[in-house]
């Protein structure tokens, strides 16, 4: 920075490269240095250099905090490490240091070898920002380039990384990271420069040039509008400032807040992985073999059991999802069975003429209809088209999902539809070829994942972070390099849960693992382990490739229809049997896997939050008998009531 005008904003003394990766450092391995903001020309720079070049100490002038001002005088991010001294500095005025290079002389190799570490970069340049884990020895910032590489990571032994974020965030959008709260995403101030970096990245279909204002505006609309063409993962991390994007102030930084959702678990050990075999799947003889007299289906953990095991086959499909699903109880006779269906049909045909009696003058008032009319028009006409079932033009297929998909918003308004919720119903419809049981399949899926599609996204988020702390329990090595690589919040992983591998396995393949998954066997969670299959399946290709973070997205977007769902199963039971195997488990993986009760109720979602009604959640008002249980959304009594169940 020799030979040219520059005004240091920010400076900071005792920030250490550690060169050693030991977990002790010795003295030879700490290279002291001092780190600078800096204004040059039009252009900000961050500047570290050891102590030999970082200027003559005499010239340089540190401002304390005022103690008097009521600024603390200890370390806000290293409370048990106390150095005796002074640990924040506060940002400075214009200061010029005069360069000072050391004069050379015998055995100053280690310096010269010091010197070559210094190093300075344009904000510009940044990626991301990672702040370590309080409380764990002294607080260090790892900075990460739009390169896909890493900058050393910079010790602060005397404090002050809040302080330089505090001046970063006056130059660049810092947002912290829904999945880690340590992880901060950068973005430049200028919205033309963030609307080129959506641009250049191809993450939406349309010109990016209002994207950020309408990602800001609305991003869950915006990321669910585009979830199909990459993983959009960033509404949690790019909430809109009140004060609008020149506002300086950072997320909330915690203090000694614990990681959330992460116990001690680098001491696991696990044991050797046990091997697998797949069952074949249950045939239509081997099913009637648990039909009783009365159509009372026996023995239904066996049955379970083997269906995870090996599935369905094709022709017992259309039957057993129905009980798989919720639509007809296990243990009901075939005559309950009958008496069902009728209610259910009356229940769903009364629903769709709600919507159907509405007409073209009535919806261009009701906005939230019309709405998601022209949602589902546009997803309807789009799902599955190579399907055969859902090919050409006019076919009655699509009509029928159509239908189906503006009747569940009558039977849940709260939620009404969410894009994706197509690519959920299409696989029941095919193999079900009835409207109304697949309607009432399709509401025994969304049961189960309705969570996934409502705004907040907080069990989307809940659902990340229980995949990363079995990854990290089952593979830390593949963690920490994608850790390294800035895809830690494993975002790239978004779409596989929020559809349940829809769109990874062809159309066959889906409706073997969604038939086993249904079976809530052999705990909850296994799609998360389904998906550390997958990344246990790809990990030696990710870590000796050496990929970045845009390497990772395209080679996880590229294993699209490349997947056997018959070894991705086996090798997550196997990954379940090998983590229920390890008696020194932590409490909150085995909550995960279903192994242990939670210690204290947690709820991923506000209590405001609308929620379905749900088997497992007790109705406000008393229950009644099964026959006469009213409808949530059926209180509009347009048809006149059949004598059902005569």
């Amino acid at each position: 920075m020799e030979g040219s005008s520059y005004r240091v904003v920010f400076e900071k003394g005792g920030v250490y490269l550690h060169t050693s990766a030991r977990k002790h450092q010795d003295p030879d391995s700490l290279i002291a240095g001092v780190i600078r903001v800096v204004e040059k020309d039009s252009d900000v720079f961050l500047h570290w250099a050891p102590v030999e070049e970082a200027g003559d100490p005499t010239q340089i002038l540190f401002s304390k905090k005022d103690p008097s001002r009521g600024e603390p005088s200890t370390s806000e991010e290293e409370p048990t490490f106390d150095p005796g001294y002074e640990p924040d500095w506060a940002v400075i005025s214009t200061v010029r240091p005069q360069p000072h290079l050391a004069e050379p002389r015998k055995g100053a190799e280690p310096s010269s070898s010091r010197s070559s570490w210094a190093f300075s970069v344009s904000l510009g340049e940044l990626k991301s920002i990672r702040r370590s884990k309080p409380g764990l020895s002294w607080a260090y910032l790892v900075l990460v380039t739009q390169a896909g590489g890493s900058l050393p990571a910079l010790h602060f032994h005397r404090g002050g990384t809040r302080a330089l974020l505090r001046v970063l965030s006056r130059y660049l959008l810092l947002a912290s990271s829904p999945q880690d709260s340590r992880l901060y995403l950068v973005f430049p101030q200028d919205p033309s420069a963030l609307s080129d970096s959506f641009h250049h990245l191809q993450l939406f279909d349309q010109d990016s040039s209002n994207v950020v204002s309408r990602f800001l505006q609305d991003p869950y609309s915006t990321t669910f509008s585009s979830f199909s063409r990459v993983t959009n993962f960033f509404r949690g991390a790019l909430q809109p400032h009140p004060e609008g994007a020149s506002s300086p102030n950072l997320p909330p930084l915690p203090d000694d807040e614990p990681e959330p959702g992460f116990e001690v678990i680098s001491c696991v050990e696990l044991g050797q992985r046990p091997t697998v075999e797949r069952a074949p799947p249950v045939t239509e003889e081997e099913w009637n073999r648990y039909v009783g007299p009365e159509g009372r289906l026996q023995n239904v953990p066996e049955l379970k059991n083997r269906i995870f095991s090996g599935g369905l086959s094709p022709g017992l499909r259309r039957e057993a999802w129905k009980f798989l699903l919720g639509y007809l109880s296990w243990e009901s006779s075939a005559e309950e069975h009958k008496a069902h269906v009728r209610k259910k049909t009356d229940e769903y045909f009364r629903m769709k003429l709600q919507w159907k009696s509405v007409s073209a003058e009535q919806e261009r008032r009701n906005s939230l209809l019309h709405g998601y009319r022209s949602l589902i028009e546009r997803d309807v006409s789009r799902t599955d088209r190579t399907n055969k079932f859902y090919e050409g033009p006019e076919n009655p297929g699509l009509s029928l999902l159509h239908d189906i998909l503006l009747t569940y918003c009558m039977y849940h308004f709260d939620l009404g539809y969410v894009q994706g919720m197509s690519d959920l119903l299409s696989p029941i419809l095919f193999v079900v070829q009835n409207e109304v049981d697949a309607f009432w399949c399709f509401c025994g899926f969304m049961e189960l994942v309705h969570g996934n599609f409502e705004e907040s996204q907080e069990t989307m988020k809940r659902q990340l972070g229980q995949l990363l702390l079995l990854l990290r329990v089952l593979d830390q090595p593949l963690c920490d390099f994608l850790d390294s690589q800035d895809s830690g919040s494993l975002c790239f992983c978004f779409r596989w849960l929020l559809i349940w591998f829809k769109r990874e396995f062809p159309f066959p393949d889906v409706l073997r693992l969604w038939e086993v998954l249904w079976t809530g066997l052999p705990g909850p969670n296994l799609h998360l382990l389904v998906a550390c299959a997958i990344l246990d399946m790809e990990r030696d290709t990710l870590m000796l490739s050496g990929f970045g973070s845009n390497e990772i997205l395209k080679h996880i977007n590229e294993l699209t229809m490349k997947l056997s769902v018959e070894d991705v199963l086996t090798r997550a039971e196997a990954l379940y049997r090998q983590l229920t195997a390890c008696p020194e488990l932590p409490h909150n993986v085995q909550e995960i896997l279903g192994l242990a009760q939670p210690e204290e109720p947690s709820s991923p979602s506000p209590p405001v939050s609308p929620m379905p009604l749900s088997p497992t959640r007790a109705p406000l008002p008393p229950p009644l008998p099964e026959e006469v249980v009213p409808q949530p959304d059926s209180s509009l009594e347009i048809l006149p009531e059949d004598e059902d169940g005569a």
